[in-house]
């Protein structure tokens, strides 16, 4: 295995580390939030708030600033040496941070109007409490931006620490306010302080004595504008990342109180394994890929991008069919308990089987994107993306009304897998790569692994009579998880591909440093 693919795999080992203990944790902010609040018009409320800060976040291009940056500090490193790479880090640093101080402000004003319209279906009292919530969490983009660009400097330089304890200390902010503070303010505040905490602080001290931590405001500069152009259509066009999560507020206000409470706590535990196995494989990814792009080794590239993708569809087809099978007693245990209804828990099980079925596409896009990133090419799946958004818009449209929140939830799921296979089609076409008859072979053996694992786990549940509450869903998750991790072992060792058994070997062979 190339060098490349083991300084990725180390690199996706701590991220996937990060990310599995990020998730855990938003898991666990989420039982706290059920527990403490229920799924009643209050938890509404708390969602709605994070439109407006998410709207700043994505026109700001915050969760995609690594994304832009990385591959132009890492050109600028080469052809300028670490001064020149350093000038623009301290350019983009400090006009960013800047622009959202400005934008913040302006928002904070007008929260009031936005919620007016926006959620123009709730109460008067919803929306008085939205606007509130909103205002509370708005400064939090402050530390993602400012913070952004300094992660994004440290993951070029191949230091990921800080980027590993980002979304960690951020929830366990989001989980310590909503235990002090009591009530959706206290998770609101608490959301400010590990964003502050997690995404600011820790970057700042690791970065110190490693770059020159200067800002300079200067829109007009020809560096700032190299950044600008690549970082456009991340600032202009809207994909289903977070176009989904926006679509479900919106249609979800009109679906009764309590409907946007219930599709934010299904989706929470399906987005559990994308940021596992998508988010984190494709941020250990770029800077590799752009490294190699840049060195113009074009076939290593492809190789390493043909083998992620493999070996992440195959476990994200496992993933979905295994939580889809165990739904009920993963809710059961983790969300139904104190103001938390176990009628609310059966609802919430039905909608995270809908949402399993997009796992696999949230993968994949996560995972398939990269390759263009790597290679300065910002727009394409940008537009492509974007025409998916606008397309699926009647899609929630029509199934919202018709099937409830369900309906939202299987929209969504469409969505998302249409986008990835238009993603790899692009590719495919664009760059040579991915193979996609290989692809669609993984699909087919992971989804025959899976279905027979997850009827039988699905069948153990069904068959035992368990006691009621936390101890019989812990049984029942126990015993048909056995049964789903035996059958998917027996299944991979007897239908796994090539890419998955020499990924496998290699993790047997060397240990970490072989990983994908």
């Amino acid at each position: 295995m190339s060098e490349a693919a083991r300084k990725v795999g180390l690199a996706a080992l701590l991220l996937g580390a990060s990310q599995l203990a990020s998730r855990g944790l938003g898991v666990v902010r989420e039982m706290v939030l059920a527990w403490q609040v229920g799924a009643g018009p209050d938890v509404d409320a708390y969602r709605a708030a994070f439109q407006l800060p998410d709207l700043l976040n994505h026109f700001l291009a915050v969760g995609a600033i690594a994304t832009a940056f990385i591959p132009l500090f890492q050109r600028a490193r080469e052809r300028g040496g670490l001064e020149a790479a350093e000038r623009l880090f301290q350019v983009v640093w400090g006009t960013l941070t800047t622009a959202v101080v400005l934008v913040t402000v302006v928002l904070f004003a007008g929260a009031a109007s936005f919620v007016d319209v926006y959620f123009a279906d709730f109460p008067a009292s919803g929306r008085a409490l939205t606007t509130q919530l909103t205002r509370i969490v708005l400064p939090a983009q402050v530390f993602f931006v400012t913070g952004g660009i300094l992660r994004a400097v440290l993951m070029a330089e191949g230091r990921f620490g800080a980027q590993a304890a980002a979304p960690v200390l951020y929830n366990l902010g989001i989980i310590a306010g909503g235990l002090l503070g009591g009530g959706v303010e206290g998770f609101a505040w608490g959301a400010v302080a590990g964003a502050g905490v997690g995404h600011l602080l820790v970057p700042l001290l690791d970065a110190r004595g490693r770059i020159r931590l200067r800002m300079r405001v200067a829109p007009f500069d020809a560096d700032f504008r190299r950044y600008l152009l690549l970082a456009l259509p991340l600032l202009v066009g809207v994909t289903l990342v977070a176009g989904d999560e926006w679509l479900d507020r919106y249609f979800g206000q009109f679906l009764g109180a309590g409907a946007i409470a219930l599709l934010f706590y299904a989706r929470t535990l399906m987005q559990a394994p994308v940021g596992l196995l998508g988010q984190a494989v494709g941020t250990a990814a770029l800077p590799a890929l752009a490294s190699l792009h840049e060195q113009g080794r074009r076939e290593e590239l492809s190789r390493l991008v043909q083998q992620g993708l493999q070996t992440t569809l195959w476990l994200a087809v496992l993933v979905a069919f295994a939580l889809a099978a165990l739904a009920d007693p993963v809710v059961r245990l983790l969300y139904v308990h104190g103001a938390f209804s176990p009628e609310d828990g059966a609802v919430v099980a039905g909608l995270l089987v809908v949402f399993c079925a997009g796992i696999p596409g949230w993968v994949v896009q996560s995972i398939a994107v990269r390759p263009f990133h790597a290679r300065g090419d910002t727009w394409r799946p940008m537009l492509l993306g974007t025409v998916v958004l606008v397309l699926a818009v009647p899609l929630y449209a029509l199934l919202g009304p018709r099937l409830g929140p369900e309906g939202l939830a299987a929209a969504g799921a469409i969505a998302i897998s249409s986008n990835a296979l238009a993603t790899l089609g692009l590719a495919r076409r664009r760059h040579g790569a991915p193979a996609l008859w290989p692809l669609l072979d993984t699909l087919l053996r992971s989804a025959a692994v899976g279905a027979v694992a997850a009827g039988a786990a699905h069948g153990t549940v069904l068959g035992l009579e368990m006691p009621a509450g936390a101890i019989g869903a812990l049984l029942d998750l126990a015993l048909g998880g056995a049964v789903f991790v035996l059958l998917g072992g027996a299944g991979i060792w007897m239908l796994g591909d090539a890419a998955l058994r020499d990924t496998l070997r290699g993790i047997a062979r060397r240990g970490p440093r072989s990983a994908p």
